[in-house]
């Protein structure tokens, strides 16, 4: 694979920490949603953990008497761990693959600070290189927290 991040015996690393993960998406701080991959399958599915603090700059204007996660921010960071699987299929070095549709979303339980968002997100298809369907959840403590399906689409930048 061209695009993954290999380690020093060019086998595939299967955890990314956040100095890797930046090396593959191009998001930063304030909206880099996600902290560490803890399990990634080349070309299938990854696993990306997000630690929700309270010092996060959305909760002083996200229901200040009880913080909470926004959803779109929870898709979001869905999509950052997707993303990780797609740029690191063969031929996506340095491409960027953005939201094209989003369907079947469910929250199913507020996240809020101290809760760690354990995404698990998988490829279901990719057409002609150009259009991904994902599938994902989020968890909290084994609970779920959120799901839906992702689209996305190659962007020529």
């Amino acid at each position: 694979m061209d695009s993954a991040i290999e380690t020093p015996d060019n086998s595939i690393k299967t955890t990314l920490d956040i100095r890797e993960i930046h090396q593959l998406l191009p998001h930063r701080h304030p909206f880099a949603l996600v902290d560490r991959i803890i399990d990634y399958v080349p070309g299938e599915k990854a696993v990306g953990i997000k630690n929700v603090t309270f010092n996060e700059p959305f909760f002083p204007g996200h229901i200040p008497d009880f913080p909470l996660m926004p959803g779109v921010l929870m898709v979001e960071a869905m999509a950052q761990v997707g993303g990780i699987i797609l740029v690191q299929l063969p031929g996506m070095k340095g491409k960027f693959f953005a939201f094209a549709g989003i369907d079947k979303v469910r929250f199913r339980r507020p996240v809020v600070p101290g809760d760690r968002l354990t995404m698990t997100v998988e490829l279901l298809s990719l057409k002609q290189n150009r259009i991904a369907k994902m599938q994902g959840r989020g968890e909290v403590d084994g609970e779920l927290a959120v799901k839906g399906e992702m689209m996305f689409s190659l962007i020529e930048m």
